[in-house]
């Protein structure tokens, strides 16, 4: 007769896992063995497949001209004081330099501007959070996201209630601001410089948004950053498309860098223009620089960059040295185990003739 603990008992499920080749490990697997005959060729194959590559990579690096110019030191125009000390004292101040600079050889094909900063941590944790989504797609609240605290209000406003900023947080706060004209004094023109096609179609089609109808309308319930000297409106207010949320500086910027050293595009030379269709030819040209963006406080530096680019995009020789390195440390390590194994390997016969007694070595 069953007792009542009986039924409990049969009724609790068992622990064992069901019998299952899964659950039991009895599927079947592969094990490689590794053997002279299998490792020694992958090591050449590797060898052989990427010093030709980096060869390659190198030769497309190679073709891209490049010319750097420095200008974090430049002194006002007319005078021997530095533009980096006058906006330290006063930062709303409007300093303007110019650098000359010669172009040895033809930078033939698209032509681009970049800007370059070093020792600038865009990719600090805080930093890279602090901005609103929501906001950039156009979707404009009066509480911005917690997360662009303390840029998320005017702090200087003297009304009881305090304005949001838009755009909020320390990425948008921090947008650079100096202003680059590069004049040709072989044609006495200034380069004619294109302000649109820098950003990612990506970032500008489905990121960055305006609000719906008239932009100081949309926002006249929003301050403007601190560190800016222009609303959002005002970015480019010549091009609507460009202005606002879209505007291509703007998303340029808020693709953060990975690194404390790199460089954003900041213009394409307009190849459109009849004396820069070919690009631009060599001689004799001038930075013009409205100079605002301070990077003396942390030790960092600005430079802008001309730059043409080649089948694989801009310079870049690391990528083509990788390979080579790679390809010739496999192709030595193929040739030293190649060599033990044929001074210190067993012959077929050896290795088949073994008994108890044979001697270990």
């Amino acid at each position: 007769m069953s007792s009542p603990g009986d039924a409990v008992d049969s009724t609790l499920k068992s622990k064992r896992p069901s019998d299952s080749a899964f659950k039991q490990q009895r599927l079947p697997a592969w094990q490689p063995i590794l053997t002279a005959g299998t490792v020694l060729p992958t090591f050449f194959i590797i060898g052989i497949a990427f010093i030709p590559v980096g060869i390659g990579l190198l030769y497309f690096s190679d073709e891209v001209k490049e010319h750097v110019i420095d200008y974090t030191y430049c002194k006002k125009d007319n005078t021997e004081e530095l533009c980096a000390d006058i906006i330290t004292k006063t930062p709303n101040a409007d300093c303007y330099c110019t650098i000359n600079f010669n172009l040895s050889e033809d930078f033939k094909g698209d032509v681009y501007i970049y800007y370059g900063l070093s020792n600038y941590y865009q990719n600090h944790r805080r930093y890279v959070k602090s901005r609103d989504d929501s906001q950039l797609l156009g979707q404009l609240s009066l509480t911005p996201s917690s997360d662009c605290e303390p840029f998320a209000y005017d702090s200087n406003n003297t009304t009881s209630e305090r304005k949001p900023i838009a755009p909020c947080g320390a990425i948008a706060n921090s947008l650079f601001s100096d202003e680059l004209e590069i004049y040709s004094h072989k044609l006495n023109v200034n380069v004619p410089l294109l302000r649109t096609g820098i950003a990612w179609p990506s970032d500008k089609h489905f990121k960055f948004k305006n609000p719906p109808g008239n932009l100081t309308e949309a926002f006249k319930n929003f301050s403007k950053p601190t560190s800016w000297k222009k609303y959002i409106w005002q970015l480019d207010p010549d091009d609507e498309e460009n202005n606002g949320f879209q505007n291509e500086d703007l998303i340029v910027w808020m693709r953060t860098a990975a690194l404390p050293t790199f460089r954003k595009l900041y213009r394409r030379v307009n190849h459109a223009a009849s004396r820069f269709a070919h690009g631009l030819m060599f001689g004799d040209y001038s930075l013009k620089v409205k100079y605002s963006y301070s990077v003396t406080a942390f030790a960092g530096t600005k430079s802008m960059i001309i730059s043409t680019t080649s089948l694989l995009g801009g310079k870049n020789p690391f990528l083509g040295i990788a390979y080579i390195v790679v390809g010739c440390i496999c192709l030595i390590l193929g040739i030293v185990l190649l060599i033990i194994h044929v001074k210190c390997s067993k012959s077929t016969t050896e290795m088949i003739n073994v008994n108890p007694r044979t001697p270990y070595s």
